[in-house]
């Protein structure tokens, strides 16, 4: 069985609150985006699981695709040994959820392999034990998601048409690093209106991410790189959760891989 795990952006992201769990409470949109990896699973002697493309940073025993055969298996009883393959495109580190993309078609392949039967709702609770992105890949559509990023709803939010220009600098930014000087405070507006009721040009200066404000004068690098996509004509531009990568949403399809001199990502919505 193969399938092609894709990432998302997130389009505003609002970090409201430190929990006593050492959370944080955020709201935030998702937005699924068609950049994908490769992922195969098939019934094998012994259970295995390789890597090719973008190399990973682990040995492969901690990568989410194990963790969620793992978990799986730990859920609904020993199942059969299978080989995995994994073929990297998206890039680690960059605020896209590849990861977490990984990790939730595993449990909906594993799921349809083996005849599990479980619901959305309940692969949902068992990705979300893996990390607060995972389980957004379940349903995979666009979606408000708030609390840690598992309280998620609909929304409609339509980028059909428009060119989507995604820059991932040589910079990693890890999550520690993105939320130890990060300020959380509610915003004024409700994230949800200003999606659906304003066109994206109005976003610039009303939907923003809380984490550029300190990951910026850290990283002059990333603000330069937003800068440049609102200077070359874009609607909209963020950097998608915790970074480090810069989107920029246009209406035009002008723009070009020339675009910067960064690892560039150029996706027809």
């Amino acid at each position: 069985m193969k399938s092609f795990p894709n990432c998302k952006i997130n389009i505003g992201l609002n970090i409201e609150r430190k929990r006593e769990d050492g959370y944080h409470d955020i709201c935030t949109a998702m937005y699924p985006i068609p950049l994908t990896d490769e992922l195969e699973i098939e019934e094998a002697d012994r259970f295995s699981f390789e890597t090719k493309g973008i190399k990973l940073e682990d040995d492969g025993k901690e990568n989410l695709v194990v963790r969620a055969y793992r978990l799986m298996e730990e859920t609904y009883g020993i199942l059969p040994p299978v080989k995995i393959r994994l073929t990297k495109n998206i890039p680690s580190g960059a605020g896209l959820g590849g990861g977490s993309a990984d990790a939730a078609f595993t449990i909906k392949m594993i799921n349809d392999m083996f005849k599990i039967g479980a619901t959305d709702e309940e692969m949902e609770t068992i990705a979300a034990k893996l990390g607060a992105d995972c389980a957004f890949f379940i349903k995979n559509r666009p979606r408000i998601c708030k609390g840690k990023g598992d309280l998620m709803s609909d929304i409609k939010i339509d980028l059909k048409g428009k060119r989507l220009v995604m820059v991932k600098p040589d910079i990693n930014i890890s999550t520690k690093e993105a939320y130890t000087k990060c300020s959380p405070a509610p915003w004024k507006n409700q994230l949800e209106k200003l999606l659906t009721d304003t066109e994206v040009k109005a976003w610039k200066n009303e939907v923003k991410n809380d984490f550029e404000k300190h990951i910026f004068a850290n990283h002059v690098e990333l603000e330069q790189i937003k800068r440049e996509m609102y200077e070359k004509g874009a609607s909209y531009a963020s950097m998608s959760g915790s970074g480090s990568t810069i989107y920029g949403i246009f209406e035009t399809k002008s723009i070009t891989s020339s675009f910067t001199k960064h690892k560039t990502f150029i996706i027809d919505l």
